[in-house]
């Protein structure tokens, strides 16, 4: 029998938010391997007591490309879980290159992404009508390159609402960035692990979050979201409950 492997969106930090789905592989996986400096471990909870389990955290692509190779060979089921949704920054694309290399299936199971995660803690909806209808997710270039055109700074031109992964080590260079484009009182929030028992919110102004990120020693795991939807004051409701408004999308 062919094994498999199945790629699991963890959610971003509660483990009551993995999916129905996600939950049901890690209950019937033979084999985990899941990134262990990122994933709440209480996800793993439902496994089999003879599962494998694997922290990605101390192995390279190479390493857990051959765990994936050796368990499926012998008809194993395998669950790669990541972090919050596996799409976003979760190096899946180069995981699913080597796989395709060895002719081992794959799925993927989609999850709740930390910015999902953030938005819902700072209670916040981050498309507001005539404020915001447009969200960059995007992240400081550090070791990893990027486009020229994919700066913060020329992304902030925009001055719509920007989700900012990866950032907070260099919130000095993020906020220098981000001033290209947005007036200093514009708000921004920061968000320490979403979601978990001991998160962390800071809010400030582009003006004033680069101290109070400091203050308070936040150095990784967090989310920097910007833009006006933070604070927006009074605004126009959208049409989709306008009485006066009919369509299909209720």
């Amino acid at each position: 029998m062919k094994g498999k492997v199945i790629f699991i969106g963890a959610g971003p930090g509660d483990p009551d938010l993995v999916t129905v789905k996600g939950r049901n592989v890690i209950e019937k996986a033979d084999v985990i391997v899941y990134a262990g400096s990122l994933v709440n471990k209480e996800v793993l909870n439902p496994r089999k007591e003879d599962c494998v389990v694997y922290n990605s955290a101390v192995l390279n692509l190479e390493e857990t490309t051959e765990i994936c190779r050796e368990a499926t060979s012998k008809g194993q089921l395998v669950a790669r879980v990541h972090t919050g949704d596996p799409s976003i920054y979760g190096a899946i694309g180069e995981q699913i290159r080597e796989l395709q290399k060895y002719d081992i299936e794959y799925d993927i199971i989609p999850g709740v992404s930390s910015l999902f995660g953030t938005a819902s803690v700072l209670e916040t909806e981050l498309t507001l009508p005539e404020i915001s209808q447009t969200v960059i997710i995007t992240r400081p270039e550090g070791r990893t390159p990027k486009p020229r055109s994919e700066s913060i700074s020329s992304l902030s031109k925009h001055q719509a609402t920007m989700c900012i992964f990866l950032g907070i080590g260099m919130i000095d260079k993020v906020v220098d960035e981000l001033l290209v484009g947005y007036s200093e009182d514009t708000p921004i929030a920061v968000v320490k692990k979403a979601t978990w028992d001991d998160q962390e919110i800071i809010r400030g102004t582009l003006n004033n979050i680069a101290q109070k990120v400091k203050d308070a020693n936040i150095t990784k795991t967090a989310m920097i979201v910007v833009g006006d939807v933070l604070n927006p004051g009074d605004f126009t409701p959208s049409k989709l409950y306008d009485p006066n408004f009919k369509h299909e999308y209720r």
